[in-house]
């Protein structure tokens, strides 16, 4: 049986829109399971990242209850939000915003120190999620306007990692990039998964969401339905078709 990460009860969302409320999430229950590529979909407006943004403590819920394990985020003010993100959540976006003054590296290491004061088994960390992702040396010593789009990415995901989250939250990572590319990136949030990295991305991509164990389809604020789609395999059209199917279903 699978270790509950996190649970949500009644998780709700509402904002105020010229003087009327806009129900964003509606008293979501959900709970989030290590090991497992969670991948949420849904039309355009459905709550997708209001979704992640709240699971994540990103974002406060107007009403519910997020807990990871003993730790109810929900009750946490904003500075005890932020510690408690450098050191159990990774983000990945579809921008990557990395500190043009500083090389590749030194961007990772910032996010490093944050949490943890040991620069040395930082630097080794860093040097083996850049071996684990592809980005050579020479890369890691280059200042962010010198590196490609998916080399961004994949330092992205570094970022992520670095302080080795329970939970890595990918918001449509693959959305700003071309087709190689954005493959490149799935496999490596593919080989992370498989190394027992629990993931939760938001995607609207059925090529992206064919990666996913776990599939929740998000409607007007709500889950509408869950698929199981089992382990990764790649070429598995097997896999392809019960997605289609069941997005078919929820009417995507």
């Amino acid at each position: 049986m699978k270790n509950i990460l996190l649970k949500a009860e009644n998780l709700s969302k509402s904002f105020s829109s010229g003087g009327a409320l806009q129900h964003v999430l509606k008293n979501i229950g959900l709970e989030l399971y290590e090991g497992d590529f969670t991948v949420i979909m849904g039309a355009s407006g459905a709550g997708k990242s209001t979704l992640l943004y709240a699971l994540s403590g990103m974002d406060t819920p107007t009403l519910g209850r997020i807990a990871y394990g003993d730790t109810v985020i929900s009750g946490l003010s904003q500075d005890a939000l932020a510690i408690f993100r450098r050191g159990h959540c990774g983000f990945v976006f579809q921008q990557v915003y990395l500190m043009e003054g500083m090389s590749v590296m030194d961007n990772i290491l910032a996010a490093g120190l944050l949490v943890s004061k040991d620069k040395k088994a930082l630097c080794k960390r860093a040097r083996e999620l850049f071996a684990a992702v592809g980005i050579s040396e020479e890369v890691q010593r280059k200042f962010p306007a010198q590196i490609s789009g998916g080399e961004a990415q994949r330092v992205g995901i570094v970022r992520a990692l670095i302080n080795s989250p329970e939970i890595l939250f990918a918001d449509e990572p693959t959305g700003a990039l071309n087709s190689k590319t954005g493959l490149d990136v799935l496999d490596t949030l593919t080989a992370f998964n498989k190394r027992g990295q629990s993931v939760v991305m938001v995607t609207h991509d059925m090529r992206s969401a064919r990666r996913g164990n776990r599939i929740l389809y998000l409607k007007d604020g709500a889950i509408l339905g869950e698929c199981d789609l089992g382990l990764y395999v790649p070429g598995d059209m097997a896999r392809h078709e019960k997605l289609s199917a069941f997005l078919g279903e929820m009417g995507w």
